[in-house]
């Protein structure tokens, strides 16, 4: 019963920010510079004012923008997200059919950085005065420091040029026509690059985090007490100090799992993964508004469930926070 209320309250929370997301993000699209209709007609090598004029009466933009803010709401509500004019295609149709890849593209990447950088900080917190502790440190640094785009190029060269051990673009190897296992096992060899390469970034920030939390938690009383009683290390490095240590990672990593939708443009550009990344930048680029605005509302969803989920896992790991903590 607590839980299901706290549901309730965070999803009215959510509706809310929802809803000011969406406003300010269609006024902001609407100031920004560049005419949809002219692009259009310039591509179309008609670039006349009267077929400038009937393009925007078309696609409702000679409205004024409270009218074209309240028809765009309105369409929310009925998930109608309006029509990709470049792509010829409904927007909700065009997100659903890139969201799967930049899920499965993030999913990855998240549960590899996230599995991977609390090992690394665990071994670095518990070698913390050796050479091996100081070198785990070093390699979160320089993940941590070196640009994603570098990393992905160099990734390229490296693995696909050089070594030619993996793909290097795409999501599948187009005209192989696979299906079941070899499809699966054909796109997972696609994956490898861009999750590691989005994933390396993050795995440095839970190093160093895990480390951090770990040294921290060991000089705590409970801790000294566990010792006096005569636990062995393992035991306690298990289930006294990294248990208590994995409570602000819980925190931190909801909170960037929203940020992996959002970061992964780069990454889905460098390697033409057809995510809603790589869609978000062909939009950008031209001027296509409605498809714009409906990934920005998925991505802020996403970050929205994305903290609640983070939120009932927190409660969960940690059973002394209270609903009135909400």
């Amino acid at each position: 019963m607590v839980y299901a209320r706290l549901i309730l309250l965070r999803l009215f929370k959510a509706a809310i920010v929802l809803m000011m997301i969406i406003i300010f993000n269609f006024v902001l699209i609407q100031l920004a510079p560049g005419d949809p209709a002219a692009i259009m007609a310039g591509e179309a090598g008609a670039a006349d004012e009267a077929f400038i004029a009937q393009l925007r009466e078309q696609f409702g933009l000679d409205q004024p923008l409270y009218v074209q803010l309240w028809k765009y709401l309105s369409g929310i509500l009925t998930l109608d997200f309006g029509y990709s004019y470049r792509q010829q295609m409904p927007v909700l149709d065009l997100i659903l059919e890139r969201l799967p890849a930049t899920l499965l593209l993030t999913g990855t990447a998240f549960v590899l950085s996230l599995v991977l950088g609390i090992i690394a900080g665990s071994m670095a917190a518990m070698r913390a005065r050796k050479p091996s502790g100081s070198l785990i440190m070093a390699l979160a640094l320089l993940f941590y420091a070196t640009p994603l785009f570098w990393v992905a190029l160099m990734a390229v060269v490296l693995f696909s040029v050089y070594l030619d051990w993996l793909p290097a673009y795409g999501m599948f190897t187009v005209g192989a026509n696979l299906e079941g296992l070899a499809l699966a096992v054909d796109v997972a060899k696609h994956l490898i690059l861009p999750a590691t390469t989005l994933g390396l970034f993050f795995m440095a920030i839970y190093t160093r985090m895990t480390r951090t939390s770990m040294l921290e938690a060991a000089q705590q009383d409970y801790v000294k007490t566990a010792r006096a009683k005569g636990l062995s290390p393992g035991v306690i490095q298990r289930r006294h100090i990294l248990r208590n240590a994995l409570l602000p990672i819980i925190t931190l990593a909801g909170l960037q799992a929203g940020q992996m939708v959002g970061g992964a443009i780069l990454t889905e550009t460098v390697f033409a993964w057809p995510g809603i990344g790589r869609l978000m930048h062909e939009a950008l680029v031209q001027r296509d508004y409605n498809l714009l605005l409906g990934i920005f509302f998925f991505s802020a969803a996403l970050v929205i469930v994305f903290n609640i989920i983070t939120d009932l896992v927190y409660r969960l790991a940690d059973p002394r926070i209270k609903e009135a903590s909400a």
